[in-house]
């Protein structure tokens, strides 16, 4: 059982793991060694998740997430099979932990009295030093 947060704790056996060949260095030993793991995720039919944080976790998760619903974490960032395996684990949680967050409500604001004044002043104030950059015609002298 992996404990999320407080409330939300996920099974393992919802979890899938795929060991497959690392990229990268690593000499002989990476051409016969599946140290990179891919987790999947079901993330549509986990029973687990809360409809507001399976929802966020799916905006969230962008191109990992499948057209069904599986999310897919690759780690192959260690060498060992058992390191990337954990790497994995922890960030699924951290997605997971992000979207248990409610996201704060926007609060509309609009610009002060004195904003405008400035704002007012200063687009004058560039007026006034393009206007004194143009060439002086004999006319107006």
């Amino acid at each position: 059982m992996i404990s999320v947060d407080d409330h939300i704790f996920i099974p393992e056996s919802e979890l899938q793991f795929s060991f497959i060949r690392a990229s990268g260095p690593g000499g002989q030993n990476v051409n016969k060694v599946a140290s990179a793991v891919q987790l999947r995720f079901d993330v549509k039919g986990s029973p687990n998740l809360p409809e507001s944080v399976r929802a966020r976790v799916m905006q969230l998760a962008g191109k990992k997430l499948s057209q069904d619903g599986f999310l897919t974490i690759e780690a192959a960032r260690y060498r060992k099979q058992a390191q990337n395996r954990e790497d994995a684990v922890n960030r699924l949680v951290a997605l997971i932990r992000q979207a248990a967050r409610k996201p704060k409500r926007r609060v509309k604001t609009r610009p002060s009295e004195a904003s405008k004044k400035r704002l007012r002043e200063d687009k004058r104030h560039r007026s006034r030093v393009k206007k004194m950059r143009r060439p002086v015609h004999p006319s107006e002298e």
